[in-house]
């Protein structure tokens, strides 16, 4: 399934031949009495009704196969392992370096990855247990499969130079936003979706002239004069002297970044400490339970007594979830 259902690209993967891989595929299936996949001549060309069933079973089975992997590490080897985290650039950039640093400090043989990209795919990853933690906003909760714990809340800035129009106004509406050009993430990316939404329910179309991945990008081209930015707060800096930040809270819902990782996934001790260090509002008991819930319902009830911190209190109260400029 990872390689679209290309056989070549799989033996590669493998390091064996295609004729090999198909041999397999021809075994298993005579073995097991079914058609796995649907095929036009010798080409693979969907996974059959049969075949997906099966493949539950097949991930739920290799997943398993890691698992037992990482617990003999931890008593084999416990000073040693990997940390793999998908995420997406503000979070990389932003919030991520002084969490990892002390991370780093405490466990100084752990291997720390990081794999940069939109929400969705990075998602998927997670999802298919090829990393150990997701950390984004929204869709995250589109995966099922996915445990899901809030880290903070957030809200937007506007952001223009210091002549333009918007500084002057005591306080910026959305409508005073749809009379200039727009620039901001793309959709699918750091909270895009809400921003959209906000707009819709006031019926009101915004001119989103430009947008881009990376918060430093849409500075650039505000400093161009080609719009008014709309970016993340934990991407503002005060050394930018050229820009002026205008606070957008009172236009758009907080958005909640989460840290997810899939439910069968055994989490090793470092694991833990690192959820903690995302969440430090939790203490390490409540992780637990949340770590082995089933539904978003029993997690809600865990959550119940918890107040999800805005990333201004975690700033201000020197937590390491902090801008990094």
């Amino acid at each position: 399934m990872r390689n679209n259902l290309n056989v070549s690209a799989a033996a590669e993967e493998l390091y064996t031949s295609q004729p090999g891989v198909s041999h397999q595929i021809k075994l298993l299936e005579d073995e097991l009495d079914i058609q796995i996949f649907e095929r036009s001549g010798k080409k693979l060309t969907a996974v059959s009704p049969a075949g997906h069933a099966i493949l539950e079973h097949v991930t739920s089975l290799l997943n398993s196969a890691r698992n037992i992997k990482q617990a003999a590490r931890e008593f084999s080897k416990s000073n040693r392992g990997s940390l793999t985290i998908a995420t997406t650039h503000t979070q990389a950039q932003f919030i991520l370096p002084p969490i990892l640093q002390r991370f780093a400090r405490q466990y100084p043989h752990i291997e720390l990855r990081v794999h940069q990209g939109n929400p969705k795919s990075m998602c998927k990853l997670a999802a298919n247990n090829q990393v150990d933690f997701v950390i984004a906003s929204e869709v995250i909760d589109e995966r099922g499969e996915l445990v899901t714990i809030p880290a903070y809340r957030w809200n937007r800035y506007i952001v223009v130079p210091p002549q333009h129009d918007l500084t002057r106004r005591e306080t910026v509406t959305l409508e005073d936003l749809t009379r200039y050009p727009i620039l901001t993430y793309m959709l699918g990316l750091t909270g895009r979706s809400q921003l959209d939404k906000t707009f819709q329910q006031a019926n009101l179309e915004p001119k989103v002239a430009f947008t881009a991945t990376d918060s430093d990008v849409i500075k650039t081209y505000v400093r161009l004069g080609m719009g008014a930015g709309i970016i993340a707060e934990m991407a503002c800096d005060e050394s930018d002297k050229d820009l002026v930040y205008i606070d957008a809270s009172h236009l758009f819902p907080d958005s909640v970044i989460k840290i997810g990782f899939r439910h069968s996934r055994h989490i090793s001790p470092y694991q833990f400490d690192f959820i903690q260090m995302v969440t430090p509002y939790l203490e390490m008991d409540v992780i637990r339970q949340l770590a082995v819930s089933r539904t978003a319902s029993a997690r809600d009830e865990l959550l119940r007594s918890a107040t999800v911190p805005s990333f201004r209190d975690m700033r201000d109260s020197g937590s390491d979830l902090k801008v990094v400029g």
